[in-house]
């Protein structure tokens, strides 16, 4: 009887452990180790063609698995082959309509049984079945977080409207979408200045410094400001060169690089939104940029009191992501079975 109530307390405890994506050639899944995440799960969205987001966000969910507990699930953007594919265009060739081919995300579904969701994406065109899985999860109440581009994430709308208004992803639902690079692309770099009255948020606790070699997105126009309900945590100034000891550009001013807001759905429930305009490859390189991060996704799902400024945000084996661009032949960017990322 005794070795009957064993096996049955081993299968109890493995079950409760169990991560809850089943393992699949289709997707990421890391099981969370000991940490404050133990029992969270994290879906990381991998879906743009520019800034090695495929690289990154499994970095990421390392990070976030190891060190923090997090159950992690990455999701890709993939080609008709089943194939990780950040060349596939995001616009038709004219004149060849009809042969453009829309991405697609498999795993979407499992979106429902995330905590929290780190979109990573650009301009992508899915089919209405996927979109709308995006919309349930964004209009259930839970948070997000927008990486980069992933304020103009969608080439045409959402299914998603309120009160009978379509609702805008970039503007409307995470406070500002991309109009344009402020500074010099490829050539400038952007170093982060800590808003002084936000010093104390949860967010930025332990976040000591913040710098990338991407350049500065606006998201509002000249002389406007971020929407009502958005707090500014993060500034990014422009510098004159890449490299972080670089002077600031005196010809552009610092604009918001990281925020937060509430998003209320059509059932009334508030979700805690996170954006921030930095997030390439090579950005990620920063240990302040990976705190802010994880500290901004505690924070979405209300673990305040579990932020640390010492657990450690060290990646979790090599980190070489690939340099930015669209020049896919010279940077080597080639269509990858998901396994290559793992």
């Amino acid at each position: 009887m005794l070795p009957r109530c064993l096996a049955l307390l081993t299968l109890l405890a493995l079950t409760a452990c169990a991560h809850p994506v089943p393992e699949s050639p289709q997707w990421l899944t890391y099981a969370g180790g000991e940490g404050p995440g133990k029992g969270k799960h994290i879906v990381l969205i991998a879906a743009d063609q520019e800034y090695r987001s495929e690289q990154s966000m499994p970095m990421l969910a390392k990070v976030l698995s190891t060190h923090h507990g997090f159950d992690c699930t990455v999701l890709f953007a993939v080609d008709d082959q089943g194939l990780v594919d950040p060349t596939m265009p995001v616009y038709p060739e004219k004149g060849k309509e009809k042969e453009f081919k829309t991405h697609h995300i498999p795993g979407l579904e499992h979106l429902a049984s995330a905590d929290q969701v780190i979109f990573f994406c650009r301009l992508l065109t899915l089919p209405m079945s996927e979109r709308e899985l995006i919309v349930k999860y964004v209009d259930s109440g839970k948070p997000f977080i927008a990486l980069r581009t992933s304020n103009h994430g969608f080439h045409g709308a959402l299914p998603y409207k309120l009160a009978g208004k379509q609702v805008n992803w970039g503007e409307d639902v995470l406070g500002g979408s991309f109009r344009g690079h402020h500074g010099r692309y490829h050539a400038d770099s952007t170093r982060g200045i800590f808003v002084e009255a936000q010093k104390d948020h949860p967010i930025l606790r332990g976040v000591t410094d913040v710098w990338g070699n991407s350049d500065v997105y606006r998201t509002y126009k000249e002389g406007g400001s971020l929407p009502a309900g958005c707090t500014a945590l993060v500034w990014g100034q422009p510098l004159m060169g890449r490299k972080p000891d670089d002077a600031p550009n005196p010809k552009l001013e610092a604009l918001p690089v990281a925020w937060f807001k509430t998003w209320r759905t059509s059932t009334g429930r508030e979700a805690r939104v996170f954006q921030c305009t930095m997030g390439s490859g090579d950005d990620f390189r920063s240990a302040g940029l990976r705190r802010l991060v994880i500290n901004a996704a505690y924070w979405g799902m209300e673990m305040e009191p579990a932020i640390t400024p010492t657990r450690s945000v060290e990646t979790v084996g090599p980190y070489d992501p690939l340099a930015t661009g669209f020049d896919y032949r010279r940077l080597g960017i080639t269509p990858k079975p998901v396994s290559a990322y793992r």
